[in-house]
């Protein structure tokens, strides 16, 4: 028998430490665990995508079943709703004002909805979740654009030129001392990006490690279906991160100075962001920053190592490190997908397609549909048409950092062939293990 003194505990007080993790099973469930229960089950039904977003080899070598899904028309229905491989359809759906990136809750069911309610988190928030840019529709995406736009002009992105070729050179000044095989990507592509961004966005460089893993962990959470502990690491990160930028952001009103969050979180109030859409707007800049550069470096580095010919033309002068750049976006894009809701009912590729609808683009088969590039599948650093690729995106959701990516790729890819010709891979690369996201987690190569 026991004895117990005191007031007995109320409730809520015996339920407040469970909100947390109860908070984060929610949000991994609903965002993650459903999804991937719902992919598997399509996948051994012997749906493609589902096979595509499953399977570990299929995401690591997706080009084959892009054809499958290209050769089934235009515009095709699967468990992700329905899919294009097609450049033109993928182009007009990007440009159309009719397409959206956010999704109406409202049709959900209901307990989708709660569940979506009770998950939500700010200081846990990843690049895909609202109010980011990224799935933000106008008139807040314009606002929040408009902000931001003027530190990505033209001008202010060549005005990085210099910056960007001193950081190179100082990261190949420190490649040199090494022997043996290295990690390019953790010793370079890595590096490149996220000092420029560390600069453009005022942060520490010293904490630039610290960047690399909390992006790195804000890119996994693009993609459907991420195991639970995997999804746990995610989340820590990002809370991580969201705790350094409110520490950002308070030194930076006390101390503003010239970069663009200084001048995010100074706005005067009628233009000023809440406290949410500074987190999610800063976010995905220094996310999206560093990511895209990571991935175009250690792809580009990887295809001209196989193709020794076109990487000795570029070093000689016979082709231009610009146009390579399009070519590395077109035929290995560092986006593979992207997805838009329909506004209203619209037709596209010969169908009705009704309001709510959802509509996945695989830009990595646009970007090698026949149609548009000849040839598609083979590697040419002197294609003409290769800007034409969607690596990007199209429309207002057009990568708003795409002339900084570009640069940081001509400059880091010229610097690196000049300081070491005779580089090569050595070993085998590991992809990183995403679907959204092509790159790789590790790029060992030989210097000399």
């Amino acid at each position: 028998m026991s004895v117990t003194t005191g007031t007995a505990a109320r409730p809520e007080a015996v339920l407040r430490p469970l909100a947390g993790p109860a908070r984060t099973a929610v949000r991994w469930a609903v965002r993650h665990g459903l999804p991937a229960v719902y992919l598997s089950r399509s996948a051994r039904r012997g749906d493609l995508v589902g096979r595509l977003m499953r399977d570990p080899a299929l995401r690591g070598d997706p080009y084959e079943l892009y054809e499958q899904l290209r050769a089934r028309g235009p515009l095709s229905g699967s468990s992700l709703g329905l899919v294009t491989a097609s450049h033109p359809v993928a182009q007009d759906v990007l440009r159309s004002d009719r397409f959206g990136v956010g999704w109406d809750r409202t049709g959900a069911p209901r307990v989708i909805r709660w569940a979506l309610d009770f998950g939500d988190d700010p200081a846990a928030a990843g690049v895909a979740e609202p109010p980011s840019m990224l799935v933000t529709d106008p008139p807040d995406h314009t606002r929040f654009r408009r902000l931001v736009s003027r530190a990505f002009t033209p001008r202010a992105t060549a005005a990085f030129e210099p910056a960007i070729r001193r950081i190179a050179e100082r990261l190949l000044e420190d490649l040199e001392r090494r022997e043996g095989a290295v990690d390019l990507v953790h010793a370079y592509a890595a590096q490149l990006p996220v000092l420029v961004i560390a600069d453009l966005l005022g942060v520490p460089v010293e904490r630039r490690e610290d960047f690399l893993r909390w992006g790195a962990a804000a890119a996994a959470t693009l993609d459907p279906g991420l195991p639970l502990r995997r999804y746990l690491a995610a989340e820590k990160a990002l809370r991580a991160m969201h705790r350094f930028l409110a520490e950002h952001f308070a030194r930076l009103r006390r101390e503003p100075a010239d970069d663009l969050v200084s001048r995010l979180v100074t706005l005067p109030p009628a233009e000023a962001l809440t406290d949410r859409e500074l987190h999610a707007t800063v976010l995905l800049l220094l996310g999206a920053g560093f990511e895209t550069t990571v991935n175009l470096l250690g792809n580009a580095v990887v295809l001209l190592d196989a193709h020794r010919d076109q990487w000795d033309a570029l070093r000689t002068g016979a082709a231009g490190w610009d146009d390579a750049v399009e070519e590395v976006l077109r035929i290995d894009s560092p986006v593979q997908l992207t997805g838009r809701s329909a506004r209203s009912d619209v037709e596209l590729a010969g169908r009705t397609v009704p309001a709510g609808t959802r509509v996945t683009l695989f830009l990595g088969a646009a970007n090698r549909d026949p149609d548009v590039f000849p040839h598609p599948a083979r590697f040419d650093v002197m294609r003409p048409n290769a800007r034409e690729h969607l690596a990007f995106s199209g429309g207002i959701h057009y990568c708003v950092g795409a002339g900084l990516a570009r640069l940081e790729g001509a400059i880091g890819l010229a610097a690196l062939s000049a300081r070491f010709p005779a580089l090569r891979v050595a070993g085998r690369p590991q992809r990183r293990d995403l679907q959204t996201l092509r790159g790789f987690e590790v790029l060992p190569v030989t210097l000399r």
